[in-house]
């Protein structure tokens, strides 16, 4: 079990401009321990994982090494101190090979001539040490292994190096379930050897395998750190959600909805999925529904939606509209189906910060009508001052550069885009995200006036009682996959959270 620390940040502080993303923050790591670092998106595990391997200087704090005072600027430079991080994405070389990449910077020279045989010999001992069930060929080029082996060549590379920390950064988010099993046996025999584990992902099952002690992150600030087995998983969901238990308020008042009985199923998926993204899932959605899709940071609902959308492509399952198979291998595809999507970031994968209102409005328009058949500057004209009507768009003109609006009227813009086609399904990925009350409000409004007028909405939010106040039946998901259905008097923002913190699927009422 833990005994001495081996890391210790106390007081970390990190600003950003017009943010603080980490605030006093503690956070501690022992000899034989594996330490889950948890908490929803923008809560800082990240950000606090940079800072203590140099990729960002900290602005407050101080970090201690087995006692000793450090400040690394740079990953190569926490690497010379004993802390290794193994990245979501693996940040090897892939043209070169196992043992190349596990001795990397550090090859045994003789007069500046590397000495292979060397090289191979270490390589071969670092991966003895993580007792693999299956053999690695060093000679092999890393970008002709699997993700898993990877991974596994990464870790290799901390042991080469003598790390005492190691630190894995959402590592099973690309693997299956026999990959990550092999890994946790790893993690295992690395903590029985005295090494500090910090494990961060967003997969409650997996935390609950193989951790010792958690600790919660909430807004950048420390919420506490617990040991895992004294830590109930429906009190650790409360907890990265900034919603305990005992002060469960009384949700605010539903909306209205009716039944979707009755109506026809426009999309209908069955064991639709993709490997290492999301386990087949089955769903249906009717005409003039709003669908919720729940669940924590990594649970599948995005992945679920870009499936949807063309964004990924299934390679297991089948989806069906209006009663007909379809493929949708793009979202070209999506559009000419009649689908639409705002995306979970509306910075990076939605708004076109340089052109104007006008010209992110009708962007999508103008894509399904090809690029032979321009609209018109009049009827564009049109267009945008009507949605800037309809949505209450603020802004001095729709010539404004849509970057200089509010996060608000930017999502406005977006959806504004989608509308212009006239959609039958419109999927919404946290379209309330980091924009002010009042906007949230008038969102939230045109969502149900959608519904009233006959569309179907796929609501993603990880603001729980968002969905709840919304949607007419909710997907609970939960480590890439659907856990429960719920509806009527079992739709309840507590429910919900029970349900993602238990540990057994439970069946639609």
């Amino acid at each position: 079990m833990s005994s001495d620390p081996i890391l210790t940040m106390h007081a970390i502080d990190k600003v950003f401009p017009g943010v603080q993303a980490l605030k006093n923050v503690d956070f501690t790591l022992r000899h034989g321990q594996i330490h889950a670092l948890m908490g929803e998106n923008g809560a800082g595990k990240s950000t606090l994982i940079k800072v203590l391997t140099g990729v960002y200087p900290g602005d407050g704090g101080t970090i201690m090494m087995e006692g000793k005072k450090i400040a690394p600027t740079s990953p190569r430079d926490a690497e010379a101190h004993g802390i290794s991080t193994v990245y979501q994405e693996v940040n090897l070389i892939p043209h070169l090979t196992v043992a190349e990449n596990i001795c990397l910077g550090r090859e045994d020279r003789v007069c500046g001539v590397v000495r292979w045989s060397k090289v191979r010999e270490r390589a071969h001992q670092a991966l003895k040490r993580l007792d693999l069930k299956v053999g690695i060929n060093v000679d092999k080029q890393l970008s002709d292994c699997s993700i898993a082996i990877q991974q596994m060549v990464a870790i290799a590379r901390a042991l080469d190096v003598d790390a005492k920390a190691l630190i894995l950064d959402e590592p099973t988010s690309s693997l299956d379930e026999a990959e990550s099993d092999e890994l946790f046996r790893i993690m295992r025999g690395l903590k029985e050897k005295g090494m500090g584990i910090v494990f961060v992902t967003h997969f409650l099952d997996q935390v609950y395998r193989v951790s010792d002690t958690i600790t919660v992150l909430r807004n950048g600030e420390l919420v506490g750190e617990f040991p895992a087995a004294e830590l109930p998983r429906l009190a650790l969901v409360s907890k990265m959600m900034g919603k305990e238990l005992d002060e469960v308020k009384e949700l605010e008042k539903r909306v209205a909805v009716t039944t979707a009985s009755g109506r026809r199923t426009m999309v209908s998926a069955r064991r639709l999925g993709r490997k290492g993204s999301l386990n087949p899932v089955d769903f249906d959605l009717k005409e003039g529904e709003i669908l919720g899709l729940a669940g924590l940071l990594g649970s599948g609902r995005s992945e679920t939606a870009n499936l949807l959308f063309g964004v990924d492509t299934a390679d297991s399952g089948r989806l069906e509209v209006d009663g007909k198979a379809v493929k949708i291998d793009s979202p070209a595809r999506a559009v000419r189906l009649g689908f639409g999507m705002l995306t979970e970031d509306r910075k990076y994968s939605g708004i076109i910060p340089n052109l104007s209102i006008r010209d992110n409005i009708v962007l999508a328009m103008q894509a399904k009508l090809g690029p032979l058949r321009k609209i018109p500057p009049w009827k564009a004209n049109e267009i945008t001052d009507t949605f800037i009507k309809v949505l209450n768009i603020k802004t001095p003109s729709r010539d404004q550069l849509v970057k200089n609006l509010s996060g608000g009227n930017q999502q406005k813009v977006i959806i504004a885009r989608w509308l212009a086609i006239h959609p039958r399904l419109l999927i919404l990925d946290e379209p309330t995200r980091g924009i002010d009350v009042g906007a949230r409000a008038e969102i939230e409004a045109l969502i149900q006036k959608l519904r009233d007028e006959g569309m179907s909405i796929l609501l993603i939010s990880s603001e729980v009682d968002e969905v709840v106040r919304n949607s007419e039946r909710v997907v609970v998901m939960r480590d890439r996959e659907k856990i429960a259905e719920l509806e009527g008097d079992a739709l309840s923002e507590q429910h919900i959270l029970q349900v993602i913190a238990s540990q057994a699927k439970e069946e639609t009422p």
